[in-house]
């Protein structure tokens, strides 16, 4: 029997701590590692009823199920690198005009960097988590790779994108073959408490109901009036921040039109949303930058077919890459809607992810 020590990110979620069972069945020596991010002037601010995977509630969940699995247990204080690698980010983006993925940076940076080198410290070699995805060498390219789960509704490959080859070579995901309803039937099968606890809807860091409370308290400045324009600059109306809008949203412009209006681009240097038509919102390609290869070490200047995910909760649709400048270039087979900056861009070769990369800007899509 195997006793290689692993030690598994415990948010108190029930995949989370079904990932941790499923190593102890098979032969591992699991230790539980619980982060502590919440900030400290949120701690006695918890909005009654608000789920966090990693409140001071979650704290308590990961501890009983560490109990009731006979596995030490500890909880980590991350909350300097979480402030500083999240959540001033996230913040300054939204200063920005941009739309940003937090969990992207929490999983690179504080999940597979400072909680797998706490794992490291006391004998752990690999950190597993409950994510929804499949790790694994691919032998022929040399790399290690990531694929999708098999339960493509849950798949969170997209938000795994930025992981590093030597975080990949470390990482174990044990749900990776399974299907949600199947971890939450094991989980009431092993008698864990959390078994039917719900997911978390929300920004871990956020004790505030909406993110947009959290900025405007944050950073006062996303929350300034300016003026809404239509695409030729004429002044249509006004919003009540820049945080409270993305591009795509229809919902709250407050506008009195003859044909329905959507944000479509952000300017936050002049503090205006810009509107037009669902047309509008159409591109056929994107630029990013910040480009993490997985799968493939890089792109020739021919380019290459791949699917491309433009958000989290999007289908992957066909497209074509090239390198371009500092970044990639994508050209979609059909028009997508609402490309938004600031959000990931994830390219895949069949079920692997490719590489991912920060979008900067939509794109028309034709090379030069």
């Amino acid at each position: 029997m195997r006793r290689d020590r692993v030690a598994v990110a415990m948010s108190g979620g029930v995949d989370s701590s079904a990932a941790a069972a499923l190593l102890l069945e098979q032969g591992y020596e699991v230790v539980g590692l619980t982060m502590q991010i919440w900030p400290r002037d949120q701690e006695q601010d918890s909005c009654p009823g608000v789920r966090a995977c990693c409140g001071i509630d979650a704290i308590t969940d990961a501890r009983r199920v560490a109990q009731t699995l006979g596995i030490r247990h500890y909880v980590v204080n991350l909350r300097t690198a979480f402030q500083r690698l999240v959540i001033d980010p996230f913040c300054t983006e939204y200063v920005r005009g941009r739309t940003p993925n937090p969990c992207i940076l929490c999983n690179t940076h504080v999940k597979f960097g400072g909680l797998l080198r706490r794992g490291r410290e006391i004998g752990a070699e690999k950190l597993a988590t409950g994510h929804y995805a499949r790790v694994g060498f691919d032998g022929a390219r040399n790399r290690w790779a990531i694929r999708r789960s098999v339960d493509t509704a849950k798949d969170q490959s997209y938000t795994l994108y930025d992981l590093r080859q030597e975080q990949l070579a470390r990482a174990l995901f044990p749900l990776g073959e399974m299907t949600k309803k199947e971890t939450r039937a094991r989980a009431r099968e092993i008698g864990l408490a959390v078994s039917e606890k719900p997911e978390s809807q929300q920004i871990c860091f956020v004790a505030e109901r909406s993110y947009r409370d959290y900025l405007s308290r944050s950073r006062p400045e996303v929350s300034q009036p300016g003026p809404i324009v239509d695409r030729d600059g004429r002044q249509i109306g006004r919003h009540k921040g820049i945080a409270f809008y993305t591009v795509g949203q229809r919902h709250g412009l407050r506008i009195a039109h003859r044909s329905p209006l959507y944000v479509t681009a952000i300017d936050a240097e002049e503090n205006r949303l810009i509107v037009g038509s669902d047309e509008d919102l159409q591109s056929c390609g994107l630029f990013m930058r910040h480009v993490n290869y997985v799968a493939v070490p890089g792109l020739s200047d021919e380019g290459m077919a791949l699917r491309a995910k433009i958000r989290y909760g999007s289908q992957p649709v066909s497209c074509q890459a090239w390198k371009e400048d500092d970044g990639v270039a994508l050209r979609f087979t059909g028009p997508q809607r609402a490309v938004t900056p600031g959000q990931a861009a994830v390219c895949y070769d069949e079920d692997a992810v490719a590489f991912g990369g920060i979008i900067e800007a939509a794109a028309d899509g034709r090379r030069g």
